[in-house]
C-alpha cells in the first residue's frame, strides 16, 4: 500500500498543470508539486488544511464556495472559474479553475478535483487585441473624416474652377477661344460629377457600378440633353462592385463618351434617338459599351472616334485600365467599345 501511495503520488507530480485534491469538507487532502510551486505552500503543512485557510486569504472566496459545495451532493462540474491571486513572488495572476467529483471504488469515499490554470498571459494578449482593434478603428474613423473632408474640398475646388472657366469664356470676344474654354468648363464639371456620385456611394474602396452608372448617366442627361432634342440615354449593366479608382476612370469614360453623343450625334431632331451604356462583368474581366443610333462617323469626330481632346483623354483613362478600345462606325450610329478581356457580348447595341 506506501508503495502504491508513493507510486501515485510520483504520478500526479509528473502533471504539470497545478491541481488539488479535496474531500467533501473542502480540506486539502492532496496536492501536485505543480500547484505547491506555482502557489508557494508546503505539501505536509496544507495537508488535511481547507482550503480556503491557505496562503493570505486568497482561496477564500464566498462564490467559489458555494460552488465547490454543489459539486458532490448535486453532481455538478465547475468549468471556466476565474480568480485573481496574489501569489509571492509572482505576483497578481489570473487563474482558471475546473473541478469535478471523484469517487472511489466502493463508492463511499467522494472527493473533489481542483485544477488550477495560470490564464495571465493569456488575457494580457487577449486585452492587447482588444486595445488594438479599438486604435485600428479610431485610425479607419478618422481615415474616413479625412476622406469626406478631402472629397468635399475637391469638389468644392473643382466647382470654383468650373466658375472661372465659365466667367472666362464669358468674358473673352474670340468665339474659338470661348469654344474651348467651354469645353474646358464641361469636362471639369464631368469630373465633379463623377466625384458627386462617389461621395453618396455606400463605400468608400468598392462601388456598386450598375447604380453609379445609371445616377451619373441620368443626371448627365438631365444636365445635357435640350427639350428641343429629346434622347434617351439608358443604361444596361450586371450587379457587381469594382474599386473606386476604377469607378472614377469609367464614369469618366462614360461622361465623355456620353457628351460627345449627345452635342454631335443627333444634329437633327429625331423621336428615336437613344444613347445605350452597357457594361458587363466576367470574372475579373469586364467590357464597357456606349452606343448611339445617330448619324455616325459622318459627323466628324464623335464619341471619340477622332483626335481631338476627348479622344485623347478616353485613351488615357483606357490605357490606366489596362483595357483595349474599339470603334467600328457607319451611317448606323457610333460603337464605342471598350474591354479589359475578349468575351461574347451578351447586351444589346443602339448603333
Amino acid at each position: 500500500m506506501e508503495d502504491a501511495g508513493i507510486l501515485a503520488q510520483a504520478i500526479v507530480d509528473t502533471i504539470a498543470e497545478p491541481f488539488v485534491v479535496l474531500d467533501d469538507q473542502l480540506r486539502v487532502v492532496k496536492a501536485n508539486n505543480a500547484f505547491c510551486t506555482a502557489f508557494h505552500v508546503d505539501r505536509d503543512e496544507m495537508a488535511g488544511r481547507p482550503l480556503a485557510s491557505l496562503g493570505d486569504g486568497q482561496w477564500d472566496i464566498a462564490a467559489l464556495r458555494v460552488l465547490l459545495d454543489g459539486i458532490i451532493p448535486g453532481h455538478a462540474v465547475l468549468e471556466g472559474f476565474e480568480i485573481e491571486h496574489e501569489c509571492p513572488h509572482f505576483g497578481r495572476r489570473i487563474i482558471l479553475l475546473n473541478a469535478r467529483q471523484l469517487v472511489d471504488e466502493d463508492g463511499a469515499a467522494k472527493k473533489i478535483l481542483l485544477t488550477c490554470t495560470d490564464i495571465t498571459a493569456r488575457r494580457a494578449v487577449e486585452r492587447e487585441k482588444e486595445e488594438l482593434l479599438k486604435q485600428t478603428e479610431e485610425l479607419l474613423r478618422q481615415k474616413d473624416v479625412l476622406l469626406q473632408e478631402i472629397q468635399h474640398r475637391v469638389a468644392n475646388s473643382l466647382q470654383i474652377i468650373a466658375s472661372i472657366l465659365l466667367l472666362k469664356a464669358r468674358a473673352v470676344s474670340s468665339e474659338e477661344t470661348r469654344r474651348h474654354l467651354k469645353d474646358a468648363h464641361q469636362r471639369v464639371m464631368s469630373v465633379a460629377e463623377v466625384q458627386r456620385h462617389l461621395d453618396t456611394a455606400e463605400g468608400i474602396d468598392q462601388i456598386e457600378v450598375s447604380s453609379y452608372l445609371t445616377k451619373l448617366c441620368a443626371s448627365l442627361a438631365s444636365s445635357m440633353v435640350g427639350e428641343g432634342q429629346p434622347i434617351a440615354v439608358e443604361v444596361i449593366a450586371d450587379a457587381g462592385m469594382i474599386r473606386s479608382d476604377q469607378a472614377v476612370s469609367l464614369g469618366l469614360i462614360v461622361t465623355e463618351l456620353v457628351i460627345n453623343a449627345i452635342k454631335y450625334a443627333f444634329p437633327v431632331a429625331r423621336a428615336d434617338a437613344v444613347i445605350l451604356i452597357t457594361y458587363e462583368i466576367k470574372g475579373a474581366d469586364w467590357k464597357l459599351v456606349v452606343s448611339d443610333n445617330g448619324i455616325g462617323k459622318t459627323a466628324g469626330d464623335a464619341g471619340g472616334a477622332g483626335t481631338g481632346l476627348g479622344t485623347a483623354i478616353v485613351q488615357a483613362l483606357v490605357k490606366q485600365l489596362d483595357a483595349v478600345m474599339e470603334a467600328p462606325s457607319g451611317a448606323g450610329g457610333m460603337k464605342i467599345s471598350i474591354t479589359r478581356a475578349s468575351f461574347v457580348s451578351r447586351m444589346p447595341s443602339a448603333a
